[in-house]
């Protein structure tokens, strides 16, 4: 009976604490909750991905099963989850940053009554805002991780013979070793590698998982807005439908992010490294194929459906136990 009172009590004092927070800091912990939560539950499945867009040795023929038994047999369970690590230590604070950021600029569009209306074209805008201003603020974690997640056991030889050469690849023991050798390589620009292709995808791709999630929640009954089984569906074919439109530009980020880790050529120098996001493109297409540009699309959708839906599921139901009063709806332009 005491341990009983004790924790309803512990419970009412953990409430009155989070009633006395502001608005932008219980939007903050919904945000890094949902990211850190979603980002875990498909962990296998985007290393599977990183190692098929960025071609790593010995996956560049394989689907996604056979992907998923090499990793199992080369790093063992734990394998699917390596780079894990620096991805939730990014995406909690990227997802705070988008989802509270995603607030802050719908409010001030609909405040100052900025010539977009008051329909989902504001959610369109206040999706790829934020989207741009999370990635700036976190983007060097998001190298680290994706430096990390490319390196196999297997393929940790100093150097490695084949038909197109030899390499050194440099075993990297964690985030801070990652980060401080792209800041010796290249100052701040090195931490920033690929930044472009991100930006340029992040925009519409943020800003259409927004619009989309919106539009598909208006057509929802009123009394059905705070289900799970709306946030779901809803969540996952945002993820889709924006994901599909900008896919090509992940592909170049991920193969930028890593050129130092690709193979040597015969004199030892590095691969070409691609001058911008256009010459990324343009050079997968004319020396890997534009196949490569879609290379991990099919794990990715069955990543992103549930990653999306688990992301808006948990943040709706954080901003529901947080106490967030529910915010204007947006209506029809």
């Amino acid at each position: 009976m005491g341990s009983s009172q004790g924790s309803t009590t512990l419970s009412a004092d953990v409430m009155s604490l989070v009633d006395t927070l502001p608005v932008l800091a219980k939007t903050l912990i919904a945000g890094g909750a949902a990211g850190a939560v979603a980002k875990t539950a498909v962990a296998p499945l985007e290393r599977i991905k990183i190692l098929l867009q960025t071609r790593t040795n010995d996956f560049r023929t394989l689907g996604v099963s056979q992907s998923l038994k090499k990793v199992l047999q080369c790093d063992g369970p734990l394998g699917f989850y390596k780079g894990n690590g620096a991805s939730v230590i990014r995406i909690i604070p990227y997802a705070a940053l988008h989802y509270m950021t995603y607030e802050v600029y719908r409010d001030w569009i609909l405040e100052n009554n900025l010539p977009l209306g008051s329909g989902p074209v504001v959610d369109l805008v206040a999706g790829s805002a934020a989207g741009g201003t999370a990635v700036l603020c976190t983007y060097p974690l998001d190298l680290a991780r994706t430096k990390l997640a490319y390196q196999v056991s297997d393929a940790r030889q100093s150097f490695r013979g084949g038909a197109n050469g030899f390499y050194r690849q440099h075993t990297y023991s964690g985030i801070k070793e990652v980060l401080t050798m792209a800041y010796k390589e290249a100052g701040p620009r090195g931490l920033y590698r690929g930044i472009g292709p991100t930006l340029i995808g992040i925009l519409p791709y943020a800003g259409l998982k927004f619009y989309i999630y919106e539009e598909l929640k208006r057509h929802v009954p009123e009394e059905h807005q705070n289900s799970v089984k709306m946030h779901l569906p809803c969540g996952a074919l945002a993820g889709l439908f924006g994901q599909t439109f900008t896919y090509p530009l992940d592909v170049v980020r991920r193969q930028m992010q890593v050129e130092n880790l690709q193979p040597m050529t015969s004199d030892g120098s590095n691969n070409k490294r691609y001058k911008n996001t256009f010459d990324g493109l343009n050079t997968i297409v004319r020396t890997q194929g534009w196949r490569q540009l879609f290379a991990g699309l099919s794990i990715n959708y069955i990543k992103i459906v549930p990653s999306v839906a688990i992301g808006f599921t948990v943040y709706e139901s954080m901003k529901s136990w947080l106490r967030i009063p529910p915010r204007e709806r947006s209506k029809p332009a």
